[in-house]
């Protein structure tokens, strides 16, 4: 029995129509709450932007944390392969002088070799050899990944099986394609921090927005199971999971 349904209906209904837009959590700030790493990401690369004199971040999103990073160095490019995002970081970062690259279905990225001294990849695909040839000898690559177990206690409680794709991908499985590809890697690092939900309206939302967690996720079809979701968070304040976080820094030899 669901407890509270005119909330629990008002809730989930509202959060499946809320359009989510390039990589913008923020209609649920405060009602999902994600607990950081140990490591500050984005220090890290700022730190690495100060010695580099060009730089590339791929799979930008909607260019929300890479125009948080300015001032940037002299030649500074992103790329984007979700079409409906491509526009959207256009918008956002042209102005600040970042050109920004659609690769959608591109297995090469559109770059000469040698390109960049600094690569960036926050939550996006790695071609560790493509990586490799657009960097020059000496540049680095600074990624921060999602990894298979992230926020798997979704899935179990939903009863829905993992994405495939997304269930192989591991830090050993990333540190071997750099390596394999000419990287030696600098630093590794994997944590598991909490993310809160707060109601059940942000757990719709996140499932709406990260479409590979539950690839075949709708309100219907998942009612029963949302609501014993919405129940735990009547009962304690929240639905807590684990997130599955690394970081690499790897450097061309």
């Amino acid at each position: 029995m669901i407890q509270l349904k005119e909330i629990f209906e008002q809730l989930t209904q509202d959060a499946w129509q809320h359009e989510f837009t390039g990589w913008d959590f923020g209609y649920v700030a405060g009602r999902m709450v994600e607990k950081p790493a140990s490591w500050d990401y984005r220090q890290i690369v700022l730190d690495r932007m100060k010695a580099a004199r060009s730089m590339l971040d791929l799979d930008t999103g909607g260019g929300e944390f890479l125009a948080g990073l300015k001032p940037f160095p002299p030649l500074a490019c992103a790329t984007e392969g979700y079409p409906p995002n491509v526009p959207i970081a256009q918008a956002r970062l042209e102005p600040l002088g970042v050109k920004v690259h659609n690769t959608h279905a591109a297995v090469r990225l559109p770059f000469d070799d040698n390109a960049f001294e600094l690569v960036i990849n926050r939550h996006g695909g790695i071609l560790a050899a493509e990586i490799f040839r657009i960097l020059t000898p000496g540049g680095r690559f600074v990624t921060q990944q999602v990894g298979d177990k992230n926020c798997i206690r979704l899935n179990e409680a939903l009863g829905a099986q993992p994405d495939a794709f997304s269930a192989m991908w591991t830090l050993d499985l990333a540190v071997r394609q750099l390596e394999q590809s000419g990287f030696a890697v600098v630093e590794r690092k994997e944590e598991f921090p909490e993310t809160e939900f707060k109601d059940i309206g942000a757990v719709v939302y996140y499932l709406k927005a990260i479409s590979w967690q539950v690839t075949d996720f709708s309100i219907e079809k998942y009612y029963d199971q949302l609501g014993e979701i919405h129940n735990t968070i009547q009962a304690a304040g929240s639905f807590v999971v684990q997130q599955h976080r690394f970081f690499i820094e790897a450097q061309k030899k």
